[in-house]
């Protein structure tokens, strides 16, 4: 419930309250973003097509997009087999896999991205899954979820308010089988 101050509150027992601040804001912008995500994409792959279509002719164009299909499929079962055998080798010599980890999602996401018709999307998917491209973007993206599990971590050991509940509890007899 909203108060004069637009903070929310919610009672506890005891008369304790809460406050969580721009959470329903934050919430709401995220998913406008994301609306405007799945419209703006297919019009920007649809403008870079008529784009393409122009420079190099509209029969090419359809052909590249149809040709990424199968390309996409087959980069994605073979460079997946290979980070899978990365991530068994690293399991059997008793290490962390995490590397091998990262490098088969951003395998996964590049491979299902080519599969995707569009050249944006072909672009995204061919940075996902050279090796050098891949090996940076595993560096950036190992260094946002290290940050964020510090995050988590520290707000999830933080004070907790204290929280009582008044109830009553009765002990019953337990009935005796019979004998």
């Amino acid at each position: 419930m909203a108060d004069h101050t637009g903070l929310h509150r919610s009672s506890y027992p005891l008369g304790q309250a809460t406050e969580r601040v721009g959470e329903d804001w934050c919430t709401s912008l995220f998913g406008v973003l994301i609306v405007l995500f799945f419209i703006l994409w297919p019009l920007a792959e649809l403008f870079v097509l008529v784009k393409v279509a122009e420079a190099i002719g509209v029969l090419y164009a359809i052909l590249l997009l149809l040709v990424s299909w199968p390309v996409g499929t087959w980069v994605l079962r073979s460079e997946g087999r290979a980070a899978w055998r990365r991530l068994s080798a690293a399991v059997a010599a008793g290490r962390a896999p995490g590397r091998e980890v990262l490098d088969g999602a951003l395998v996964l996401v590049g491979g299902l991205l080519l599969i995707i018709p569009g050249f944006i999307s072909d672009v995204f998917g061919l940075i996902a899954l050279l090796p050098p491209t891949r090996a940076l973007l595993r560096r950036l993206l190992a260094r946002n979820l290290q940050s964020r599990v510090v995050v988590g971590a520290t707000r999830f050991t933080r004070a907790r308010t204290p929280y009582d509940v008044d109830s009553t509890a009765t002990d019953l007899d337990q009935p005796q089988l019979p004998g």
